[in-house]
């Protein structure tokens, strides 16, 4: 009898919390999926920043003060250092350039997936990388260990490990 309560209270704890987590799960999904097209102009759109930045910055030291990836100068004419981006001018350090950037909103999305300890996100992070852990161990309390159903759910979830494992590995 004592099983049959385990069992009984393990359905509707995940029952409940799956009905719970797929709101979560479903921002997770679209904010993850948004963010697989990152390196893209998948739903960006172009920004134009003008910034002022200290004089005499060297060529080579722009792109990590611009915080540009893969910067490269295409040409230095007098004072003017052309980029790619834009330019910037030594004499008076202002830097003229454009950026595709998200939404504010999708940014935002975006961060779930960033959050550290210092972010409000962590703790949202947190509940639920527990509460998916939980869906893991609860799920062998939907089917008794006996069926056909319950060996192939196992055979299923060795399969995701090594799938997983696989496509780390390469």
């Amino acid at each position: 009898m004592a099983t049959t309560n385990v069992n009984s209270k393990m359905r509707i704890y995940h029952r409940y919390l799956g009905y719970f987590l797929a709101g979560i799960m479903a921002v997770y999904g679209t904010s993850g999926f948004i963010m697989i097209f990152r390196d893209t102009s998948f739903l960006k759109f172009n920004k134009q920043i003008e910034r002022k930045l200290r004089p005499n910055i060297k060529s080579e030291d722009l792109g990590r003060e611009l915080r540009i990836r893969d910067f490269k100068v295409e040409k230095e004419q007098g004072d003017i250092i052309s980029f790619e981006q834009g330019t910037y001018n030594r004499s008076t350090g202002i830097a003229s350039y454009s950026s595709k950037e998200w939404p504010e909103f999708i940014d935002k999305l975006t961060r779930l997936h960033k959050a550290d300890t210092n972010s409000p996100l962590f703790f949202l992070n947190v509940f639920f990388a527990l509460s998916l852990l939980f869906f893991v161990i609860s799920a062998f309390w939907m089917f008794l260990p006996k069926t056909t159903i319950f060996k192939k759910g196992l055979y299923f979830a060795l399969a995701g490990v090594v799938v997983t494992i696989i496509l780390i590995a390469i």
